[in-house]
């Protein structure tokens, strides 16, 4: 789900409900203002999340918040323009802190950037990719 749609608000009331009602892990979006390589679901709730006033911070604050009573796997879903403008390593520092468990990145086919790639593969989070078909 992406971070910050509808509102904030119902940001930590959605995780406890996935969670009550079974699921195994949580993937939590962070909203890119260009998710060029999603389709229209995300685009739209992506766009309302950032008029939202949603940031990559607070999508981390909301973790951190949901952390305090729930150990659900969870997963952040970004494109990496977004954590590059954080910083990486803030970001990655931060992310663990919040209590993320992985990080699934859009952009970052393998070998096109091995500093990153490396800076992350480092960090206690998972690197998720994506395979085309």
């Amino acid at each position: 789900m992406t971070a910050g749609y509808p509102n904030r608000d119902v940001t930590i009331p959605l995780l406890e409900r996935l969670t009550d009602v079974g699921a195994d892990g949580l993937e939590r979006g962070i909203p890119f203002s260009d998710p060029l390589a999603d389709g229209p679901t995300i685009q739209r709730s992506s766009f309302e999340a950032l008029q939202n006033g949603t940031t990559v911070a607070s999508v981390l604050a909301d973790l951190r918040a949901f952390r305090a009573g729930n150990d659900a796997p969870v997963v952040l879903f970004s494109y990496l323009n977004p954590i590059l403008a954080y910083g990486l390593e803030a970001f990655l520092s931060d992310a663990v802190a919040a209590g993320a468990n992985g990080i699934l990145l859009t952009d970052l086919p393998t070998g096109a950037d091995p500093k990153v790639e490396a800076t992350i593969s480092e960090s206690p989070l998972a690197l998720i990719r994506l395979i085309a078909p």
